[in-house]
C-alpha cells in the first residue's frame, strides 16, 4: 500500500478543530437546526466518515460546541479586578471571535433549537446557566453582598433578558442599559442596612451616610 500523499495527511490533521470551527461560524450565523451535516463537512473540508469518527452524530457535535464555549463566557474566578466591577463588566460587549454577527447567547440559542428538557444538549444548557449564576454569587459574595446567591439570580436574569432583547431587535444597544441596572442591584445589595454607606471592598464608609440610598 503506498503512503498518503501530503495533501491526505493535512486535511487529516487537525480534523475535529476544524469541524469545531465550521460548527461555531454556521451555528452562530444560522442556527443549529439550519445548519446540516453536507454543510458543515463542505465548510470544515472532511468527509462524512471523517465528522462520524470524531462525532456520534449531530447532537454529539452540538454538545461538543457548547462546551468549547463555556470557559469563555462564564465570569472568569481568576479575574483581579474589584468585584463590584467584576460584575459590571458581565453585561460589556464581548469580542467576536466568529465570523458574522453574534446573535444573542449560543446556549440560550441552543435551548430554543433544543426545547426538551430531558435532551442532553438541553440539560448542558440547564447546567452552564445554573453555573453562571453561581459565578455571579461568588463575585458578589467576595464584593460584601448580603445575600450573593440572590444577587447571582438577579444578575444572570438581567443579562439574559438584555441578551434576548438584543436578539430581538439585532441591536448591541441594550448591554449600556443592563449594566446601568445592574449597578443600581449590586450597590443596593452591598449598602449598609446601618446607613454607613456601601461596603466596597478596600473603601472605607461613604462620609455622607447616603449612599446606596
Amino acid at each position: 500500500m503506498s503512503e498518503p500523499s501530503s495533501a491526505a495527511r493535512r486535511r487529516g490533521r487537525g480534523a475535529r478543530e476544524r469541524i469545531l470551527a465550521a460548527a461555531t461560524k454556521l451555528f452562530t450565523a444560522q442556527g443549529i437546526n439550519a445548519t446540516g451535516m453536507e454543510q458543515l463537512t463542505s465548510v470544515a473540508g472532511v468527509s462524512k466518515r471523517t465528522l462520524y469518527t470524531h462525532f456520534d452524530g449531530k447532537d454529539g457535535l452540538v454538545h461538543a460546541y457548547l462546551q468549547q464555549l463555556e470557559d469563555g463566557l462564564l465570569p472568569s474566578r481568576d479575574d483581579d479586578r474589584d468585584p463590584r466591577e467584576q460584575l459590571l463588566a458581565v453585561f460589556d460587549p464581548k469580542p467576536r471571535d466568529t465570523d458574522g454577527p453574534i446573535r444573542g447567547c449560543p446556549f440560550l440559542n441552543a435551548a430554543v433549537e433544543v426545547p426538551d428538557p430531558e435532551h442532553p444538549v438541553h440539560r448542558l444548557v440547564s447546567a452552564y446557566k445554573k453555573e453562571f449564576s453561581r459565578r455571579l454569587a461568588e463575585i458578589a459574595r467576595r464584593a460584601g453582598a448580603r445575600d450573593p446567591e440572590h444577587l447571582g439570580e438577579q444578575l444572570a436574569l438581567l443579562y439574559d433578558g438584555a441578551v434576548a432583547r438584543a436578539t430581538a431587535l439585532d441591536s448591541e444597544d441594550t448591554g449600556a442599559s443592563a449594566r446601568e441596572i445592574a449597578a443600581l442591584l449590586v450597590d443596593a445589595a452591598l449598602a449598609d442596612p446601618a446607613g454607613q454607606g456601601q461596603r466596597h471592598p478596600g473603601r472605607g464608609p461613604d462620609p455622607s451616610g447616603v449612599a446606596g440610598r
